[in-house]
């Protein structure tokens, strides 16, 4: 198969493009800045900024017919509600959900004739659960998932197949992006909220290449669900989500992690 990896250039996205390789498939790996794939194990590297239908359109149209899509370019800030920049939440929106949208819209026309196609959009824990000073990216990612859901009725009526990458922490994570910390009223609950990484994963975070995997069996495995959890920390909070009322899943959040703000 041959497949675009939009965010190739390290951690989730470049231990796909390895999975992917080691697999047998022809992957076109993608970056916004293609510096950064130097050394990938793709068959083609291209340019591609998700933020810009122009350079979607054209790296799409140069990587030749593809079976496949991951859409796995995020951006991450952090901060309280209360005063984050709407300029910062507008830009993470663009990226990880109409990023994401954008390169559907690019595949999606060639793809329903010939009736086949998978589309892995990379959603998080925080696709269905909101979390402290994460509120922004988990809106991004509820966002996703929302679009994913739609689009799993929309085109697998056309024999495209959608589904969702739910990961949990994995290291060594994204790439910061900038720090926003909001009023200093907010410093105890970033304290506190500091240890939910070490309460999760004690014995530390796994690696980028149990995501890969993840990808990887999800596009070569027709019969993967819609969504897919990946990691034990994925499990445990996805599992308690579903299984919980709004207030027993706070209590047992703050039990975990203990959270007293």
């Amino acid at each position: 198969m041959r497949v675009l990896v939009t965010g190739a250039g390290g951690a989730i996205g470049a231990a796909t493009v390895r999975e992917l390789s080691e697999r047998g498939h022809e992957v076109v790996a993608t970056a916004r800045h293609p510096a950064v794939l130097a050394g990938s194990a793709a068959t083609l590297t291209l340019a591609l900024d998700v933020t810009d239908v122009d350079s979607v359109t054209a790296a799409v149209a140069a990587a030749g017919e593809l079976d496949a899509v991951v859409n796995n370019a995020a951006i991450s800030n952090e901060g309280p509600l209360e005063s984050f920049p709407i300029d910062m939440m507008r830009a993470m929106l663009e990226t990880n959900t109409l990023g994401a949208l954008r390169v559907v819209q690019a595949v999606l026309p060639s793809w329903r004739p010939r009736r086949s196609g998978v589309i892995v959009n990379v959603s998080s824990v925080q696709g269905k659960v909101g979390t402290p000073l994460e509120g922004p990216y988990a809106a991004s990612k509820h966002a996703l998932e929302a679009l994913s859901e739609a689009l799993h009725v929309e085109v697998g009526h056309f024999g495209i197949r959608i589904v969702i990458v739910e990961p949990g922490y994995v290291a060594p994570g994204m790439r910061a992006g900038a720090s926003f910390d909001g009023p200093d009223v907010y410093d105890e609950l970033r304290r506190q909220w500091s240890n939910n990484d070490s309460a999760l994963n004690p014995r530390g975070r796994p690696g980028p290449e149990t995501v890969g995997r993840a990808i990887a069996d999800a596009i070569e495995r027709p019969e993967t669900p819609l969504r897919v959890e990946v990691g034990d920390d994925a499990a445990l909070v996805l599992g308690a989500r579903r299984s919980m009322d709004d207030a027993a899943f706070e209590a047992a959040m703050r039990g975990v992690i203990g959270l007293t703000w």
